[in-house]
């Protein structure tokens, strides 16, 4: 069994071009999460568990 490796996720070379977070993806129509620029996982806007106001402020300020 492996030990377990901390991530520090503010620590790039570059941090104003790596994506951090919970984005809208217009192309796909769906809320993707970013992890050090890689992306983590995605989500459909109907099956997302974030309420609609979150969901609306996310499509409108975090829109890729």
């Amino acid at each position: 069994m492996s030990n377990p490796v901390q991530l520090d996720l503010f620590a790039t070379d570059d941090p104003t071009h790596v994506l951090n977070g919970m984005y809208y993806e217009k192309k796909t129509n769906k809320f993707v999460s970013f992890v050090k620029g890689l992306r983590h996982f995605e989500v459909t806007p109907s099956r997302c568990l974030g309420d609609e106001a979150w969901k609306e402020k996310t499509m409108k300020e975090r829109a890729i």
